[in-house]
């Protein structure tokens, strides 16, 4: 079959996403795999075109900047263009194919047009990975109004949603709670076409090791005491994440003498947790910056529990897939989240996490204080096993083709 995925970041000569992993799945399986993906005019990746990577046709366009630290009306007009340019480029390189199946992932929303045309074109059929509840989820943080004057910006881009939705043939979402919240909110989506479809990731070639304490290379280079349990967070660090809860949580923890905060992302609140570190004097919390794929994954073995923070404000319950490095490294988890999210239960209800809200300092304290007193060891390994039993690329092929074999 020929796969025609549409994304807008794919594929970095910095690392390398999950959405790639499933890309080499439906390859590994015997599928043709073509990708459109975005270049902004601000990138430092160095080619725009069609190219080929590890046999996967790969067409990367150029596009206005929609990441960074933009300004709202150049990256409004960014978004609203990226439809009509990925049509366009589609059109003129991948003219002669004729595509089976589209999958496309949230973010953007705004790629309607060019899958109604392809489909229409090729009669394939469409799977949305929804990974992002667009607008809504910036309604939540206040970055974008439901009424008045402002309201018109929301209810265009709940449009091209809703009209997102009505062209995919099937929607896999993150977890249940993801599943029940797009039919709760658009009772005109049929419950059939949509599913669980998780997060996913390729397992890496060596089993993680479960016993994570003693001298290591991160010990030594930031002198980090040998018998503190080292916490680790990594991701963006921007409003989704709710940076300042984790600010209050550091300043909270900043004497216990057990434990040893490494954060490592970038982000716009980036200098919040600087400015905490500098004027806190702090010994436990260490801050660098965003890392490669792989140098970050050789930091996270040397961790031993994890952590996942989330804006309490959010009405859509995110997943983030911040989690699966943490299970692949064989790691249990703390999930600071809002209400909405089911992370939270299904890392406590299958033994490698505990939970608390994104607004109760004293909450995650005592996670802290719980988790530093179990046996963190059986937690990682409840992690690495949920991991292969539900979060694999193989998982998330299997969901998807199914319904192209029917």
């Amino acid at each position: 079959m020929n796969i025609l995925f549409l994304s807008l970041s794919f594929s970095t000569s910095k690392h390398k996403s999950f959405y790639e992993d499933l890309l080499y799945e439906f390859q590994k399986r015997g599928n043709k795999v073509y990708v459109a993906c975005a270049n902004e005019r601000s990138s430092d990746e160095e080619r725009d075109g069609l190219y080929e990577k590890d046999g996967m046709s790969i067409l990367r366009i150029r596009i206005g900047n929609i990441t960074g630290n933009i300004g709202v009306i150049e990256k409004g007009i960014s978004t609203i263009m990226i439809d009509s340019l990925f049509l366009k480029a589609i059109r003129k390189v991948y003219y002669d194919v004729k595509f089976d199946l589209i999958i496309y992932p949230t973010p953007p929303i705004t790629l309607v047009n060019t899958i109604t045309k392809i489909k229409k074109r090729t009669g394939a059929k469409t799977y949305l990975l929804l990974k992002d509840i667009f607008p809504q989820n910036a309604v939540d943080l206040a970055l974008m109004q439901k009424h008045g004057l402002k309201g018109l910006i929301y209810k265009y881009f709940r449009r091209k949603e809703k009209k997102l939705y009505a062209i995919s043939d099937y929607i896999g979402c993150m977890s249940p709670a993801n599943v029940e919240y797009v039919l709760k909110h658009n009772p005109e989506v049929k419950r059939d076409i949509v599913e669980v479809c998780p997060n996913c990731i390729a397992l890496p070639e060596v089993k993680p090791v479960f016993q994570k304490k003693g001298i290591t290379d991160l010990r030594v280079k930031y002198n980090i005491p040998e018998d503190v349990k080292i916490f680790i967070y990594g991701g963006n660090l921007g409003k989704p994440q709710g940076i300042k809860f984790l600010v209050d949580c550091l300043d909270k923890e900043k004497n216990n003498e057990k434990v040893f905060f490494v954060i490592v992302g970038s982000g716009t609140e980036y200098s919040r947790i600087e400015d905490f570190i500098k004027k806190s004097q702090t010994g436990n919390t260490l801050l660098l910056k965003y890392l490669p794929k792989e140098e970050y994954k050789l930091l996270v073995n040397q961790c031993q529990i994890g952590m996942i923070f989330l804006d309490y404000r959010f009405q859509i319950p995110n997943f983030p897939s911040r989690l699966l490095s943490y299970m692949a490294a064989g790691m249990p988890v703390i999930v600071a989240t809002d209400p909405n999210t089911d992370m939270g239960s299904i890392v406590e209800e299958n033994g490698f996490g505990y939970k608390c809200l994104s607004n109760d300092v004293d909450g995650f304290s005592q996670a802290v204080n719980k988790i530093i007193n179990s046996n963190i060891e059986e937690m990682g390994k409840n992690a690495w096993e949920y991991l292969v039993k539900n979060y694999t690329v193989s998982t998330a092929y299997n969901i998807i083709i199914r319904h192209l074999s029917k």
